[in-house]
């Protein structure tokens, strides 16, 4: 039987014909490669960032999800993430897949002009093409899961991303995943979520953390929803913290967010 996982990847490979049909990747690279060389696109550092920050919270634009639905399918992104950044958030990430999650690569093209922290594009990133796509409209940052990937294929679009001036978040779940590490990823996340069955448990992050070298910043996903959880997390050695279910639920996501900095 399909897990969710497997549906959602075989979604996006049929999904990935149809734009490099419509958009060769002849087309889009020499796009990237000129915006580049033009100085047009900043680079805002998720690596620096992180380091720099006293809570280390990446904050989420998810409109839905596999396990729930939709969470609020009104928002745009002009609706939360400026107040995110308001708030406090030390990044941004954006999910840009629209079959699963309701989201799109504009919504990146929207934010980065009027925010100035670095913006992660969160999706199942397979092939080289979405990562200059994700250069084109300004992330600062890709996310690569390991468990979509062979680890020759994640080496390889690390250092495409490195090679444009990206940081990598390496997304691990479980012990064999940790093989993954390379030197094009710079902050490796433990999701805490199964992306099989999309059940989530912290205990996966405090499990991991000791594993992963100390030169890589660590980030722990999914499932966190309280001021003591981030507390443990930070105490057993996480420098950031991606959530986002836990304030798109509230009626103002910004708001959410505002409390948990201030209860930290």
């Amino acid at each position: 039987m399909t897990n969710i996982l497997e549906e959602i990847c075989n979604q996006k490979r049929y999904d990935i014909i149809g734009i490099k049909q419509r958009i060769p990747a002849s087309t889009l690279y020499k796009e990237v490669d000129t915006l580049m060389a033009n100085g047009s696109i900043d680079h805002h550092s998720l690596t620096k960032a992180l380091s720099a920050s006293t809570t280390g919270i990446i904050a989420e634009f998810k409109r839905k999800s596999p396990s729930l639905g939709w969470i609020r399918q009104e928002l745009q992104p002009k609706d939360v993430v400026p107040n995110y950044q308001a708030n406090g958030a030390t990044a941004i990430s954006i999910l840009t897949d629209k079959p699963y999650f309701g989201g799109s690569l504009d919504y990146i093209a929207q934010m980065r002009p009027i925010i100035n922290i670095p913006i992660l594009r969160k999706d199942f990133i397979l092939d080289e093409y979405q990562v200059f796509e994700a250069k084109k409209v300004g992330a600062d940052a890709i996310l690569l899961i390991a468990a979509c990937l062979t680890i020759k294929d994640c080496r390889q679009l690390a250092y495409k991303a490195k090679e444009l001036e990206m940081d990598v978040l390496l997304e691990i779940h479980e012990e064999r995943d940790l093989d993954y590490i390379c030197d094009g990823v710079t902050v490796i996340g433990v999701n805490n979520r199964d992306l099989k069955i999309f059940k989530s448990d912290i205990q996966t992050s405090l499990r991991l953390v000791g594993r992963i070298p100390d030169e890589y910043i660590k980030i722990s996903e999914s499932g966190l929803k309280t001021t003591s959880d981030l507390r443990l997390l930070r105490k057993a050695g996480f420098q950031g913290f991606l959530m986002g279910e836990h304030f798109m639920k509230h009626p103002q996501p910004a708001k959410a967010l505002e409390k948990l900095i201030q209860e930290l």
